[in-house]
Order: C-alpha cells, then structure tokens, then sequence
C-alpha cells in the first residue's frame, strides 16, 4: 500500500482528503492508517513464515490503546519496558502470556506488577536484577519466567549514537563473558525458571549483517547452555528492524528470517521479534499548519503549529522526514528553507535545508512516516497540549486520542496555602 495518495493534487488517507481532516480535528494532529499498519504487521509475521513466531510489538515506538488493539486483533503481543508499558498492553487486550518485559532499569513495583500479571517472561538485563527478580517471586511464591539479555558486543550502523545498544559501552545487557556463569546459577534457583536467552543490538538498522551476526552468537550461546544440561524454550532477537524515511531502503527481512529460520527449527525454539518502527512507523503522519513564511538574512523559514513537542526525533535524533504540501499549489517556487516550530528553543524544528514547495501562511503540511517515536515522545515544554489522534479504519474516521486542553496540562498540580 502507497500511504497518503495524492489525488486531483490533494494527499488522502483512505477516501478522506487531509484538509477536510485538519478541519474537522485541528493541528497539529497525528493521523494513521489502520490498513497500512495492518498490512506492515502482515508482512513482517510473512517473512518469518515457519516458525514458531511470537511478534512482540515494541510499545514505545507508539503505544495508543487503539493500535495496541488491532494489533492484538491480528495475534501479536507485546514488548514492554515499564509498569505502564504493562498496564497499557493488558488494557488494549493483548494477552500477558504474549507479553515480554524488557529494559535495564526495571523497579520492584515493575518487575512485581509482571509477575502478578503473569507474563510470557523477563528480559532480565543485570545480575543485580536478577537477584532482585527471585526475591521477589520467593515472597510471592511463584516461579519468573526469565531470559537473559545478552551484550553481544555488535556495533549496529544505526543513523545516530543513541540508537545503537549492541556494544559494550552502553547501559543495556549482561556482558557475554558472564552470561553462562549467570545463566548457572539463575538454573539453580528453584523461583526462576530459564525459559530463553535474548539479545537487542539496536534500532533504525538497515543493514542485515549485524542481525546474522547476533543470530550466530546467540545460537552459539543456546547450544552451549543446551550441552550443560539447560534448554531454552525460545530466542529473542529483538527489534530495531528499519523503515525507509527518504530514498533510502529499509531492513531486508527476507535475509534477516535466512539465517534465523534454519537454527530456530532444527533446535525446536520458539522465535520472538519484537518490531515497533516497522509496524506502525510508515503508517503515521503529523499535519501541521503553516502560521508564518519567514525571511531572515539569506535563510526562509517556515514555522508552523507543531515542532519538537510533537515530533522529536529531528532535534534529539537528526531524524530525516519527508515533509511536503497536503495540498500541491501549482507554479510554488521551490526553495530550500528550514521547517522550524513554535517552541521557544533554536532546536527545535522538523527539517533543515530542505527543498520544498514554497507555502504560504495558512496551508497544511504532512510529515511523512511519524507514526513511530512521533506522539510517544510528545511532550508539554512551554506548557503547550499534546495534539490529537485520529484512526482512518473500516472507512471511518475516529478520534483515538483528544486534543489535550488546559485543565489536562495542570491536572496535578497544587498552589500550597
């Protein structure tokens, strides 16, 4: 599916024209596809035709309880880092037993609230956290359901540092050369019970190498730990898997199943993915609202209604996306500005020297493939309201998130006397 057709010179999502959905729910506004991201979810379970697969869609990438919803709908699960991560999977209706539960930071509140919800397992990142994880099940009198996350050392070709977890330098995982010693006593434990191993090397990842890389070494592990008499029941290769933005290509998924089907089927394991941007990334789109055309010294500026409180992943990422007219003005010189938004910080804007059709106070623009890290990481500097969210589905239009308004902005607060 082509998301955002263009027709008689106007984008549409479905059979709705963009400017008659800007009317009606304002901007700046999110809008999703639920064809397209249902067809990303199709495809990406297709590639890993043959195995024992649980897609475990990772929540932070955009966790609206309407998509969480279609998504169980369609038999995924659920990659979760945090207590509301939990609460929002099991309220949209995907099954604790689809649940997985990672990051390196896990609370005894979370790692608690797992346990009582009785999910498919823990990532667990840290010695220290594994220890804290049998104490916990030992007072509840239940057994954890664990996997360790295993560093593995790979340097993924991610588009920015902070999106590259595989190597040694960052905060996520167990350090390779202690993983069987741990793995040791985490069998020994009567409150936990080893059900698999895991690895995450990073996000935004084109490139299959790295993937076939972390799938040799993990298998290695397996086999390992197999031959000392502990069997794992699955393996988790993680997400990151990379959409396009611009003209470049996105993760090859056909390589990456090449050298992950054979291992998974002749050991007998279950296989756990857990795509976030792939699903949902290509299917969401910010609309924006130009406010003003700027012209200061030798650069233009077009500042419109959402920036970086909307979408941050220009300013903290260098993200690329495409931003374009909803509807096409014919003649429009075409000029390299900066596509900048209201906040008050010289950060803040969603492209940079970009080529574009010149717009004029008043048009909408779209920002293309928002769908993932858009909404989720949305915040409320300079006191401003999160936008709305609308779903495009079974040829309707619905609001799956209001405009926040003031009273939300300071629900919570309280003037001492």
């Amino acid at each position: 599916m082509t998301p955002l057709a263009r027709s008689d010179g106007v984008l549409r999502c479905g059979p709705f024209a963009l400017d008659d959905i800007a009317a009606r729910f304002g901007t700046p506004l999110y809008l999703y596809d639920g064809a397209l991201l249902e067809e990303r979810y199709r495809t990406f379970e297709a590639a890993f035709a043959g195995a024992r697969l649980l897609v475990a869609y990772s929540v932070k990438a955009n966790g609206n309880l309407a998509l969480l919803n279609r998504l169980a709908r369609l038999g995924s699960g659920a990659d979760i880092v945090s207590g509301g991560e939990l609460a929002r999977a099991l309220e949209a209706g995907i099954p604790a037993k689809r649940i997985v539960f990672a990051g390196a930071g896990k609370s005894e509140e979370e790692l608690g609230a797992g346990l009582e919800a009785g999910i498919y397992g823990f990532n667990v990142e840290s010695r220290e956290e594994l220890h804290l994880l049998e104490r916990i099940a030992v007072r509840r009198g239940v057994r954890a359901r664990i996997a360790l996350r295993v560093n593995l050392d790979i340097a993924s070709p991610t588009p920015h540092e902070y999106t590259r977890t595989g190597h040694a330098g960052t905060k996520f995982g167990v350090p390779a050369d202690e993983i069987m010693d741990l793995y040791r006593w985490a069998a020994s434990r009567a409150a936990l019970r080893v059900a698999g191993i895991a690895v995450h090397i990073g996000s935004q990842i084109v490139d299959a190498e790295p993937y076939e890389r972390a799938a040799r070494e993990i298998f290695a592990l397996e086999r390992a730990l197999s031959d000392e008499g502990i069997p794992l029941e699955y393996v988790d290769l993680g997400g990151g898997f990379g959409v396009a933005y611009g003209d470049d290509s996105e993760i090859d998924l056909a390589r990456v199943a090449a050298a992950v089907l054979p291992a998974v089927r002749r050991r007998g394991l279950r296989l756990i993915l857990e795509p976030g941007r792939f699903i949902v990334g290509e299917s969401g789109t910010l609309i924006v609202r130009v406010l003003y055309v700027k012209r200061s010294g030798n650069k233009t500026f077009v500042i419109t209604d959402g920036g970086m409180t909307e979408l941050l992943r220009p300013s903290h990422y260098g993200g690329y996306h495409q931003v374009e007219p909803v509807r096409a003005r014919p003649g429009a010189a075409v000029v390299v500005t900066d596509v900048v938004g209201p906040v008050c910080e010289d950060g803040d804007f969603l492209a940079r020297d970009r080529a574009i059709e010149l717009p004029a106070a008043g048009d909408l623009m779209v920002v293309r493939t928002a769908g993932a890290y858009g909404f989720s990481m949305a915040s409320n500097y300079n006191s401003r309201l999160r936008p709305a969210e609308v779903l495009v589905a079974g040829g309707g239009l619905h609001l799956i998130r209001r405009r926040e308004t003031f009273a939300d902005l300071i629900r919570g607060e309280r003037i001492p006397a």
